[in-house]
This record gives C-alpha cells, sequence and structure tokens, in this order.
C-alpha cells in the first residue's frame, strides 16, 4: 500500500501577505502619514523624538512593510550613546491599524533587531510597552540609571544586548549620535538692483 501524497499547495499572493524591505526616498509622506495616524500629530513633541530630530536613522536599519504595494508599516533605528556606551534606540515603530492582525509588527521588528545584530551593533535601546517587547528579548534590567531628554516612564525604557555586557554599568543620559541630516538650504530670489 502506497502512502497518501500531500497535495501541492499553490503560493499565491496570499501567502505572503506582506513584504519588508529597506526604506525608499519615496515612503517619507506614506511613513509621515501613517506615523501621525497612529501616533497622532503631536508625535512630534514626545521624548524619543528628542533623539531623532535633525538626525538620519542608522545605515541600512529603516525598514518598510510593504501590502498589496502600500506602505503599512514602519520601523527605524537610530545611533545614540546611552550613558557613553554605543546604542542603537528604535522607534518609532508603527503599522497601518487595518493591518495589525497580519503580523507585520513582529515581522519589522525581528527583521530590525537581525539587521542590527548583523551590522555589529550591541544594543538597542526602546521606549515602549514591556509586555509587547518582552517576546523579542527587551528587559528594563540594563536602563535603571538611564534617562531620556525630556519625561518618561521608567517602567517604559527597555533594552537588548546583542553582546553580552554591552550595557554594563550605563548611566546617565541617552544621547543621539548619529548623522545630522544636511540642513536645507532656502532659496532666495536674486535681489533686484537699481538701474
Amino acid at each position: 500500500m502506497t502512502a497518501p501524497r500531500k497535495p501541492q499547495v499553490a503560493l499565491t499572493s496570499k501567502a505572503a501577505p506582506f513584504v519588508i524591505r529597506a526604506e525608499r526616498a519615496g515612503d517619507v509622506a506614506t511613513r509621515e502619514a501613517l506615523l501621525d495616524a497612529c501616533f497622532g500629530e503631536n508625535r512630534h513633541g514626545r521624548t524619543c523624538q528628542r533623539l531623532r530630530d535633525g538626525r538620519a536613522p542608522a545605515a541600512g536599519l529603516a525598514l518598510s512593510a510593504m501590502h498589496e504595494g502600500k506602505l503599512v508599516g514602519t520601523v527605524r533605528l537610530w545611533h545614540v550613546s546611552a550613558g557613553g556606551r554605543p546604542a542603537l534606540v528604535l522607534g518609532p515603530l508603527a503599522v497601518d491599524p487595518a493591518c495589525r492582525e497580519l503580523g507585520i509588527g513582529a515581522a519589522l521588528m525581528q527583521q530590525a533587531l537581525a539587521a542590527a545584530r548583523a551590522r555589529g551593533h550591541r544594543a538597542v535601546i526602546l521606549l515602549g510597552d514591556a509586555p509587547y517587547y518582552a517576546r523579542f528579548g527587551f528587559t528594563a534590567e540594563k536602563t535603571a540609571e538611564l534617562s531620556l531628554p525630556g519625561p518618561f516612564e521608567r517602567n517604559r525604557l527597555l533594552a537588548i544586548e546583542f553582546t553580552d555586557g554591552a550595557l554594563d554599568g550605563a548611566a546617565g543620559m541617552i544621547v543621539p549620535t548619529g548623522a545630522a541630516l544636511p540642513k536645507r538650504r532656502s532659496v532666495r530670489a536674486p535681489e533686484a538692483h537699481a538701474a
């Protein structure tokens, strides 16, 4: 008697409902609209935004999730000094509310952390919900002596080390160290000269 054969399963677009790729320049407007929708237009005043203002994300660590040709998720990581220790800050992580059941947030986290580790980064810090981020290895164990440049809830300051001891003894302010964005130059109309 021969064993029954398993039917071949045809892969469809539903088998891979989203893809994660490097962020592109064309993603900027859609990403900003997504962040406004997820966090509100006052998100620019939040404490962690002070670590990102005027800075470029870490090279290769700005990711976009695409679903049916539309940007539906984003995550970026940024260079910081955590009390004198080099690290990255993750955030914001955002997913279109209509796509939250697809696992996009978890996939963005996993890919971002894998990319950071592969690039030789030693630790990642974030401000977020401990129960959600614990599944990725984040804890408050190494952040008790660290501060942010503004108000924050201590129990939400979390970190993961890729290299044991990367944040040992880290104390003090977390400050941005990433590359500064080029300043926008204003274009002035030529001055009219009296003839």
